[in-house]
């Protein structure tokens, strides 16, 4: 006959207990070493590029400033890629087609496109449009450029091509674009409705390139740029993300793989980028265009006053105290016949 103890079951439930509680603390820290470490990884594959600039720069200055930089290039396309994307088979990467600056701070997060049609002085080449310096001496002019034009020190320097968009976006499954009215670009290869809808990578580029869908131009296309990186970031930032390891190593690598940044820049200022550039978009942040004075986008002329104030603002990292007269999403100041719209709510900027 067998005599089973009282208090036998009562220490094999603890025994059980303690197991579990030993299996969850073993996966807790899996999980934990392996977000940490596979960033880590990934990042020893980042490619840098020199954007030191040359000359006198602006003093540090409080916040920190990030260069956004867009290159027209297909060096990264395939044949078959250049005609999927409808992106032609010419090289433009000697120009920077989209300019950003995003400065993060005490204040909102700012991300503010700079026209690549701005008319300014690029050092050691006389006048000209803002996206020539990178033609005439790569990331450092452009840099050097941007830092005399503006009075804004740039912190961090960053730079993707065409691919790179495609790619990131891809690897997020996608991202939410959403036009105020259709689009119909045939030359960017782009048809889509009014309204919200994902975009997979190849609509998403479509869609940050178009210039022929809506009134204005570069200038609508700026915004539209503006809403692909800040979508973009949202998507890689989701709870999705971090749930799934195959999707975290995913967007992890492909980051990496379609960006190239300065020297100073490391995987803490870029998870920084990443999680400013989410809340740019919402209640957090602001959107803007550099304040000018005409929508002929052919050559664009800014306003000097109102640039000059929004530049002081951003140098003191006051970006809070930017107001309707200041940010506004084409950066145009008033409603005129010739087409320019009005200053949008806070909401849509």
């Amino acid at each position: 006959m067998t005599l089973h103890r009282p208090g036998a079951p009562r220490t094999h439930r603890r025994r059980g207990s303690r197991v579990v509680l030993l299996g969850v603390a073993l996966v807790t820290l899996a999980a934990a070493a392996y977000l940490a470490v596979v960033p880590g990884v990934a990042w020893t594959n980042v490619t840098r590029v020199d954007a030191e600039p040359d000359g006198p720069r602006p003093a540090d200055q409080p916040g920190t400033t990030y260069l956004l930089v867009g290159l027209d290039s297909r060096s990264d396309l395939s044949s078959a890629d250049r005609r999927r994307l409808g992106t032609g088979n010419g090289d433009g990467g000697n120009r920077a087609d989209t300019v950003m600056l995003l400065h993060v701070g005490a204040g909102p997060a700012l991300l503010l496109s700079v026209p690549r049609a701005s008319l300014v002085d690029v050092p050691g080449h006389g006048t000209s449009m803002i996206n020539a310096a990178y033609a005439y001496g790569g990331a450092p002019l452009l840099v050097q450029t941007v830092e005399a034009a503006t009075g804004v020190r740039v912190d961090h320097y960053v730079e993707v091509g065409l691919g790179g968009v495609v790619r990131s976006v891809d690897a997020v499954g996608g991202i939410v674009i959403c036009p105020e009215t259709r689009m119909d670009d045939a030359r960017a290869g782009l048809h889509v409705d009014a309204g919200c809808a994902r975009a997979d990578g190849p609509t998403a580029l479509a869609y940050a390139r178009s210039r022929h869908a809506q009134r204005l131009d570069d200038l609508d296309r700026a915004a539209h740029q503006r809403e692909v990186v800040s979508a973009l970031a949202d998507a890689a930032l989701s709870p999705r993300t971090f749930v799934s390891p195959r999707r975290y190593w995913r967007v992890a690598s492909g980051a990496v793989a379609s960006v190239r940044v300065g020297d100073d820049v490391g995987p803490v200022a870029m998870a920084r980028l990443a999680w400013a550039l989410r809340h740019v978009d919402g209640d957090g942040g602001l959107t803007c265009g550099v304040p000018i004075t005409d929508a002929d986008v052919a050559v664009v002329h800014w306003d000097r006053e109102r640039a000059a104030e929004m530049f002081a603002l951003v140098q003191e990292d006051r970006v809070a105290d930017l107001d309707e007269s200041l940010c506004r999403r084409s950066g145009l100041a008033t409603v005129t016949a010739g087409g320019a719209h009005p200053a949008p709510s806070r909401q849509q900027r």
